[in-house]
């Protein structure tokens, strides 16, 4: 049997890895600047994270919700604290995708309605409702086409308050990252996620903040929508929530009330992922890496800005995105084989950075020169 082959790889084998460090099988060291898609929120085999599921392996690893998990209440105590959304409730699960699709779905049943708001260049998970509201048709199959959902242009207020305006009734929803992660690293003003809330209560829509790759600290505070000083409905969490364990999951404000059976998961809350979650809240906590994330990050835009041949710089704390001439869009390729350091990209000329929020400053300087005697030499 052959590997169903959807993913264009870089041939590199990851061996091992230890903080911002990874190491080939031909004990190649690169440097981490992207985390593997902001999953590496602590740091690869953080020694507190490994203890943390070892023990719990030796335990437990897994029983199902049919029965009392104490790690679940722990984890939603220890998230209300570290996000300050201590009234919240915790629905857990195993991805993004499937937090977007669990809170499109409770959305639904709270309202009574169908249709949602979503924007351009948003992308918020690839299955059945996660799809429908991400801007990409390459990766929407015709089962997944629905008219429910109203896609508007970024940041454009007067375009959403006229939607609301003549279909408000209909709408069950908002969904918006706080930063366009595979869009581009479009960060979302504070005055459009102030109208957003403002037009929810309105028309007694939901709000739902898409936190699964700028949450959990990445961009210098807990939710990346926290800068705007409202509160979402709903907020949805993955990628750096485990540290690389597949856990994911979404917290909902107190006034949307649950039922038995109106959401479920086989996997979600686990013993051995709760113990990962909390692993990575108690790190967080521990190492102020949110302030950290908001330092090393600011730090490295300060400098980039700078840089030769580069047209803007876009983010907050440790979610960046660099734009660069579509000329250069060679230069991730050459930061990977010839300075043997990872990044991302949003195609075709963003280099997107989303390391893990222990990153060093030393760390970050490695990054920084190899880039600039790139783009100097460009």
């Amino acid at each position: 049997m052959k590997l169903f082959d959807v993913y264009p790889v870089n041939d590199i084998i990851i061996d091992k890895g230890q903080g911002s460090y990874v190491w080939d099988d031909k004990g190649q060291k690169y440097l981490d600047m992207y985390g593997g898609h902001a999953v590496i929120s602590i740091g690869h085999t953080q020694p507190n994270y490994v203890k943390r599921l070892e023990e719990q392996l030796h335990k437990v690893g897994f029983y199902s919700n049919s029965v009392r998990i104490p790690l679940q209440v722990e984890l939603a105590a220890k998230l209300g604290k570290v996000s300050g959304k201590e009234d919240y409730q915790l629905f857990l699960c195993n991805s993004g995708a499937e937090a977007n699709e669990n809170a499109l779905k409770l959305a639904s049943f709270h309202t009574g309605r169908k249709k949602v708001i979503a924007f351009r260049k948003s992308f918020h998970g690839r299955t059945s409702l996660a799809v429908a509201v991400t801007d990409n048709p390459k990766i929407v199959a015709p089962i997944n086409q629905t008219d429910h959902v109203i896609f508007l242009p970024w940041e454009d207020q007067a375009a959403l308050e006229k939607t609301f305006a003549e279909q408000g009734q209909d709408i069950a929803a908002v969904i918006i990252e706080g930063i366009q992660g595979v869009g581009g690293i479009n960060v979302a003003s504070e005055s459009f996620l102030q109208k957003i809330r403002s037009l929810c209560n309105t028309y007694k829509s939901v709000y739902i903040a898409d936190a699964v790759q700028c949450g959990y600290g990445r961009s210098g505070k807990f939710f990346s929508h926290d800068y705007a000083g409202v509160n979402a409905d709903i907020y949805t969490m993955a990628k750096g929530m485990g540290n690389g364990f597949p856990v994911g999951g979404i917290i909902i404000a107190p006034h949307i009330q649950s039922s038995y059976g109106m959401l479920g998961t086989t996997f979600g809350g686990n013993h051995l992922a709760c113990a990962a979650a909390l692993a990575v809240l108690e790190v967080i906590a521990q190492e102020q890496l949110i302030q950290n994330a908001l330092q090393v990050g600011q730090y490295i835009i300060d400098q980039v800005v700078t840089f030769p041949n580069v047209k803007e710089v876009r983010g907050r704390g440790l979610m960046i995105g660099i734009e660069l001439p579509e000329s250069l869009a060679h230069v991730r390729k050459e930061l990977l084989f010839t300075h043997k350091i990872f990044t991302g990209e949003a195609k075709p000329n963003v280099i997107r950075l989303l390391p893990s929020l222990a990153l060093r400053k030393e760390d970050a300087d490695i990054f920084l020169q190899a880039l600039h005697a790139i783009l100097k030499n460009s």
